[in-house]
Order: C-alpha cells, then structure tokens, then sequence
C-alpha cells in the first residue's frame, strides 16, 4: 500500500514537472511559446529576380506584434535581399549607419529601380534622407534612403534590436505589388 502512494505521489510530482517545461517561472526561464505566435527568425532571407518596375512610394505601419514596412512598386516585383548588417548606398558605398537611429540595421536591397525608363527619380526622396516618421513605433527606429542604381534600390531600416522579421510580397492593388517587411517587437 505504501510503495502505491509513493509510486502514485512519484508520478504526481512527475506530471506537474513535465506540464512546467517550457512555462515561465519566478526565476525567470524561457517561455516555449512564440511571441505573438511569431517564428521568423532573424536569418537573410532573399528571393526573386531583378525587375524594371519602378519603387513608387514606402510607408509604415504599427501593429499589435510586429512594426511593417512597405515598399510598393508600379508593376510586378518580387526581388529583394534582407538581412542583418551595415547597409551602403548604391553607387557611391557609403555606410549609412552613422545616419541611421536604432541598435540593429536591416539592409534592405530591392531588385527593382526608383527611377523610371527616362532615369527620373519615381519617390522623392535623396539618398541619405529619412523617409518616414516612426514616432512611437515600438520597434522600428528609422528608414533611410540608400539611393537606386543599376536597377536596385537600398534602404537601411534601423529597429530597436535584432529581432525576428519576415519578407513578403504581395500582388496589387491593380497592376502595382510590394515588397512588406514586418520586424516583430520582441522574441
């Protein structure tokens, strides 16, 4: 009778210890759940092929658990290479860190030109200028223009931290499409 209700408060014990792996204690570990449902990753993540339609306009958004950038172009693009690091401006290769706000840099090189065939600039904005206001935006930090040349357009994308991103690209509204990088708020 003993070794039973020994053997059954064993197995008690056992069962709350297994349920307890991957729950956040008062010591502070790790939750095994994702943030928000998020596993991005924050690998280089690239795909598609260089495209001629021209960039046309960037703008921002906040969400509940991620920060977005979107990148919409005048045609089909889907063409882009992200990752973590030191982003240069087309054609002259100049570091834009110092010019950017944030403690991590996304490099944001698009396959596509922000000019159109006649080689006249299709957004308005210089290379070096800070192309949107994120007052209040909880990860993203700073979006500056890098410059187009050769048909790729660069944009450093200062965020908080390194956290987890992801890239997509979505068709329209009519014949346009866009590149949207979501950087999450936090692990």
């Amino acid at each position: 009778m003993r070794i039973t209700s020994a053997l059954a408060a064993v197995a008690v014990v056992l069962a709350g210890l297994v349920a307890g792996v991957g729950s956040s204690s008062a010591a502070g570990s790790n939750s095994a759940a994702a943030y928000c449902g998020i596993t991005w990753g924050s690998a280089e993540k690239s795909a598609g092929t260089l495209s001629d339609a021209p960039l046309t306009e960037v703008r921002t958004g906040r969400h509940d658990c991620y920060d977005r950038v979107v990148f919409e172009f005048a045609g089909p693009v889907d063409g882009y290479a992200i990752g973590y690091g030191e982003t240069w401006t087309e054609g002259e290769g100049l570091a834009l860190s110092p010019y950017t706000a944030g403690g991590a840099l996304l490099r944001v090189s698009l396959r596509a030109p922000a000019y159109d065939d006649a080689h006249e600039g299709t957004v308005p904005y210089a290379v070096g200028e800070h192309v949107a206001n994120l007052l209040r935006y909880p990860t993203v930090r700073d979006v500056v223009f890098g410059g187009s040349f050769e048909g790729y357009s660069t944009f450093a994308v200062g965020v908080r931290a390194r956290l987890p991103f992801r890239v997509l690209v979505l068709t329209g509204p009519g014949t346009h499409s866009r590149i949207v990088l979501d950087v999450a708020h936090q692990w």
